[in-house]
């Protein structure tokens, strides 16, 4: 189903929000396989529509102006829903942010993510905004991607051409940009859960609860034996996309889990980061409060596994 929204004129207004949403056709696919003609059709001309709560601020800002919107309001049941299979926990890409908050396997078995979706925003945002649109908006300050990465993720795209599977380490080229093509969408993503003796946790410094991070911080620890067995860091805000800390886990790995060990790693990821001044933060206060930062979330998980 096809409607005309004609709001009005197109305006120049140099990025000021008037909340206004320029003028676009609003599309409704009937069926995941009409949503993927549509896609297809349309293209980069297409934004897709889940909850809104980035797409709708970005239109009345005119940052993204789309000739269509494609709503996924009567396909979410086949892109929404968690499940286990193996190892890996799948949640579809129009799950709400909110069932993942109240997920138990979620809590149990991806602590980390369960973390960074209770700080997203309100319960009103929560219960709009969905795990896909914060991936697809591809925001370095994206919460859910820190967690992700610690968690070996991956998403699932698909096409009229059929689909792939990205890893998550490589779907981030750049600051509101993914490898995904202009006739793909998002339909689920996959991450590990945590195994026997391991722990995950995420934490972020923001001016208010509601806002995006300063810088955020994820990390995933196995222990054994009183030694550090595995180890995984993610960075938030700190780079032009959401980052693995290398140098952290590399400095974790085979070292006992104290808070000296914690500290060292902090100090370790400024080799992974690359952040700049903006409006929400400088470079130079990410780099000297990532030390902490991270001792704090190792310390966290740590904690999760009872050691």
């Amino acid at each position: 189903m096809t409607f005309k929204v004609s709001p009005g004129p197109k305006l120049d207004i140099n990025k000021a929000n008037t909340h206004i949403l320029p003028p676009f056709t609003l599309i409704e696919p009937g069926s995941l396989k009409e949503l993927l003609e549509v896609k297809a059709k349309y293209g980069e001309k297409a934004a897709i529509l889940a909850g809104g709560t980035d797409l709708l601020v970005k239109m009345k800002l005119r940052i993204l102006e789309p000739e269509y919107v494609i709503s996924l309001k009567k396909v979410r049941s086949e892109l929404s829903g968690i499940r286990r299979e193996g190892d890996e926990i799948v949640i579809g890409a129009a799950t709400l942010l909110r069932d993942i908050e109240l997920n138990d396997s979620i809590m149990r078995l991806a602590p980390a993510l369960f973390d960074a979706v209770i700080v997203m925003g309100g319960v009103q945002i929560r219960n709009m905004g969905t795990i896909g649109g914060n991936l697809g908006n591809a925001s370095p300050a994206a919460d859910t991607a820190p967690p992700l990465l610690v968690h070996s993720a991956s998403v699932k795209l698909l096409s009229t051409s059929g689909e792939r599977i990205v890893p998550l380490e490589e779907f981030f080229t750049g600051p509101g940009r993914t490898v995904m093509r202009p006739d793909e969408i998002i339909y689920e993503v996959r991450l590990k859960a945590l195994g026997k003796g391991c722990g995950s946790a995420f934490m972020k410094i923001a001016r208010t609860a509601f806002d995006l991070a300063k810088i955020s911080a994820a990390a995933m620890i196995c222990v054994e034996d009183g030694v550090i067995k595995e180890a995984k860091v993610a960075v938030g805000s700190a780079a032009p996309t959401p980052v693995r800390a290398r140098s952290a886990e590399d400095a974790l790995v085979g070292k006992a889990p104290t808070p000296e060990t914690f500290l060292e790693a902090g100090k370790a990821a400024r080799n992974d980061i690359s952040p700049i001044d903006d409006v929400r933060s400088t470079a130079w206060y990410r780099r000297r409060v990532i030390a902490p930062l991270l001792h704090d979330v190792l310390q966290k998980a740590l904690g999760r596994i009872g050691v």
